[in-house]
């Protein structure tokens, strides 16, 4: 049985399969097609010839254009039958021919998607991805699996980040670029492959860093990328002197992490 709240409105021409959960002032266009185990939150909006399908939560407020397909099985060659989940949180909005999947076992079985983002036109999200709130992925823009992506990131059009990759928050990758590292909080990478290329001060100052604290994390930076040692070892050596600037210590929090990649860095082979 369908719950449709009866404030929604569901064009003649979809499919809502009995079992979905269809929320208050809810608008679901022509041609959709909403899966049995999918719950739709209050005033979403699916244009038209949207798939939303599988185990697949979208929160309040999320808006979906033609031809995206959310919640289809994990493309992984290890795809089981067993039940994965996407959650999409609140207010984000999801362009054309946008590709959500669902998690694997495996991996905890969920790909989670925060509140407040924007998927452009043919960008994808892959298994078991794990994003913040606030990113943009800008056009063609590919996550393999198991990508990390914190708040406030913008991935330029066509890049391509690596499956087990992190992407630390207000970081901004250029177009076209390959992410096969982990890229630091703040940190700005460019190019094929991908290096970093100095900090996103734009970003920073948007998010109302001071100038005198991002001359600060300049200074980390520098020490970190061109000290005489290992990143990880520089990153370690320089923490007592930046106790007190927030930034700084989230950048060393983030390299002294466990990962499954190395780290981006202004030139190869160093980590």
């Amino acid at each position: 049985m369908n719950m449709i709240a009866a404030s929604a409105k569901v064009h003649p021409s979809s499919i809502v399969e009995s079992g979905a959960v269809i929320g208050e002032n809810v608008k679901i266009g022509p041609f959709c097609y909403i899966g049995p185990k999918v719950v739709l939150g209050d005033d979403i909006e699916l244009l038209s010839h949207v798939v939303v399908s599988g185990r697949t939560t979208v929160g309040k407020g999320t808006k979906i254009f033609p031809n995206a397909a959310i919640g289809g099985d994990s493309q992984s060659v290890h795809h089981s039958a067993v039940d994965t989940e996407l959650l999409i949180g609140a207010n984000c909005t999801i362009r054309e021919g946008v590709t959500m999947n669902t998690g694997t076992v495996e991996h905890g079985g969920k790909t989670v998607v925060g509140d407040n983002n924007l998927f452009l036109a043919n960008s994808h999200v892959a298994h078991d991805c794990q994003l913040g709130n606030n990113i943009i992925l800008s056009n063609n823009v590919m996550l393999a699996g198991h990508v990390t992506v914190e708040d406030r990131v913008i991935l330029g059009g066509g890049c391509a980040v690596h499956q087990f990759t992190r992407v630390g928050r207000q970081a901004f990758v250029g177009g076209l670029s390959a992410v096969s590292y982990d890229v630091i909080p703040y940190g700005m990478l460019n190019g094929n492959p991908g290096l970093l290329s100095g900090l996103n001060v734009v970003g920073m100052t948007r998010a109302g860093i001071d100038r005198a604290t991002i001359h600060v994390v300049r200074r980390a930076y520098k020490q970190i990328f061109e000290g005489p040692e290992s990143i990880r070892a520089n990153a370690a050596a320089i923490r007592e002197d930046y106790i007190d600037c927030a930034p700084v210590i989230e950048i060393l929090d983030f390299i002294a992490a466990e990962s499954d990649r190395a780290l981006s860095s202004p030139q190869r082979g160093k980590a």
